[in-house]
């Protein structure tokens, strides 16, 4: 099984490594004056902020110049290019959300939390998604948040890969969960429809499949079952998710 982060490291060693400059490594060794015109924190400030309002697409460097009233050049002595600037933004989220110092020894409960932090740093900065899921987060705040992560998971398994395993499971499910809170809003933009119009617009065709008599099990769900929020959602297919992980590993004692 590939352990990606190990291959990183390991590729250090060998005698030609790829030469890849992260930004974090720029960005320990930069000084910071007092009081900047122009600084990383402002740059980054405003990138998420744009985002925010008008997508990722929207955030380019020649646009957050704009935005800062200064020219493009002078973004690019504090920040190198896009995807570095994509990063920076990235952990700027994560510090938004400050991890307990300590797991607390029960780690369903901190497990819990972070799955519910990781649905809030989606909901409140949507374009997070589209990134999440295509490269590590690798910044010092996403990194105390990985650290804590791990340290709390520690007691399902003593196969650190098991481990690992589990945090990503819960990690997938709550990207897949909030991804698709998220394409519910992003719909209802688009089409200007609050759930009720909507409801509204498709119940003639909705009562045609119900008499038809063809969909039995289609025609209970739409007159018996209640419809709960997105959050009570979440909560019930997480609760699942952390008590099939329990009673694989942890409910027995067994961690072997």
């Amino acid at each position: 099984m590939r352990n990606r982060l190990r291959e990183m490291i390991d590729m250090t060693s060998e005698d030609e490594p790829p030469r890849i400059d992260l930004v974090w490594t720029r960005v320990a060794r930069q000084p910071r004056r007092e009081r900047p015109v122009l600084s990383i924190d402002r740059i980054v400030t405003a990138s998420v902020e744009l985002a925010d309002a008008e997508g990722l697409d929207a955030v380019s460097m020649r646009r957050i110049a704009a935005e800062l009233g200064s020219g493009t050049t002078s973004l690019y002595r504090h920040v190198s290019n896009k995807d570095d600037l994509l990063d920076l933004m990235v952990d700027e989220i994560y510090g938004e959300f400050d991890p307990p110092d300590a797991p607390s020894g029960d780690w369903l409960a901190d497990l819990t939390l972070v799955a519910r932090q990781g649905r809030a740093r989606m909901l409140q900065h949507p374009w997070l998604a589209s990134i999440t899921s295509s490269r590590p987060a690798l910044g010092p705040n996403a990194l105390r948040h990985a650290e804590f992560a791990l340290t709390a998971a520690n007691p399902v398994h003593r196969d650190v890969t098991i481990v690992a395993m589990v945090l990503t499971a819960v990690q997938d499910f709550v990207l897949g969960a909030t991804v698709a809170e998220l394409a519910e809003r992003e719909a209802h933009r688009q089409t200007g429809l609050t759930e009720e119009q909507w409801r509204a617009a498709v119940g003639p065709y909705i009562q045609r499949v119900i008499e038809s008599g063809d969909y039995p099990a289609i025609s209970r769900r739409v007159r018996d079952a209640e419809e709960p929020g997105r959050e009570e959602q979440f909560e019930l297919g997480l609760g699942c998710l952390l008590a099939g992980i329990a009673a694989k590993y942890a409910a027995t004692g067994v961690r072997s």
